[in-house]
């Protein structure tokens, strides 16, 4: 897909992987409908575009919010022209606890923004990109989909529901203008964790996990996207842990649980 003059919707634009995809298609000529809840971290997206923030359209928005997602579409053709691609990048992590000690509040807001959030910007915006001559839809899934993480659980339920919403929606949109991507993201060096409200301070061990820097994913997203692939794996990790959990599902969860047991809370 060539990207140039064309115009997409990155949600969690504010930070970490979105900001980054949002400027590396503003860098390659693109419009960019910027969404997050804080407009403050738009505004500082606005700052590190420079030049290119004129192709810049901010929307602080709740995903959570059905009503003021469906009502985007409208609003985004009249601030940059007719959308051509969605790129779903906003989710949060849980508090790393076992589901037993999982709060109903906190599991409701993790399925909210990770699930019913996406499918609400892709019902919002699919009518308009079965319009256009080409289309993309991306998903920002995670290594922990296919790969579980103790203590994140729920999130990786989360995200395995969008793999399967992102590979059901290619094959009911075979034949048409528009395509989808998965993306499996492993560790990336973001705040998700304080973005998701969480205090990670005694996580020491977390800090020395390798990581990709937000600017390399967000350039091997774009990338995809003009590619035109159908997934990608984002960091070493990502990759190893797909080929283990192929190999065997009971070795890829025993690897994760060996490195990741330390977060949890004593039982």
């Amino acid at each position: 897909m060539d990207i140039s003059d064309k115009v997409f919707v990155v949600t969690g634009a504010g930070n970490g992987i979105g900001r980054e995809v949002a400027l590396a298609l503003l860098g390659r000529g693109s419009s960019v409908a910027g969404l997050d809840l804080k407009g403050e971290w738009l505004e500082e997206t606005a700052s590190l575009a420079g030049d290119n923030a004129q192709r810049f359209a901010q929307f602080t928005v709740d995903i959570t919010n059905r009503k003021a997602v469906l009502a985007l579409p409208r609003k985004v053709e009249k601030a940059l022209g007719a959308v051509d691609g969605v790129i779903n990048v906003a989710g949060i992590i849980q508090p790393f606890v076992r589901i037993n000690d999982l709060d109903f509040d906190a599991i409701d807001r993790v399925v909210e923004v990770n699930l019913h959030g996406p499918l609400a910007i892709i019902k919002a915006f699919l009518p308009g990109l079965l319009a256009r001559p080409e289309a993309k839809i991306v998903n920002v899934s995670s290594m922990g989909s296919y790969a579980p993480v103790p203590g994140q659980t729920l999130y990786g339920a989360t995200k395995a529901a969008i793999n399967l919403l992102s590979e059901g929606l290619r094959s009911e949109l075979t034949g048409s203008s528009v395509s989808v991507c998965v993306v499996y993201p492993g560790a990336i060096g973001t705040n998700i964790a304080h973005n998701s409200g969480l205090d990670m301070s005694g996580a020491d061990g977390e800090s020395s996990r390798k990581v990709v820097a937000p600017s390399d994913a967000g350039a091997a997203i774009v990338s995809a996207i003009t590619e035109d692939k159908k997934r990608i794996f984002i960091g070493d990790d990502a990759t190893f842990m797909w080929r283990a959990h192929r190999l065997s599902p009971d070795l890829a969860s025993s690897l994760i649980y060996r490195g990741m047991k330390d977060l949890l809370p004593p039982a």
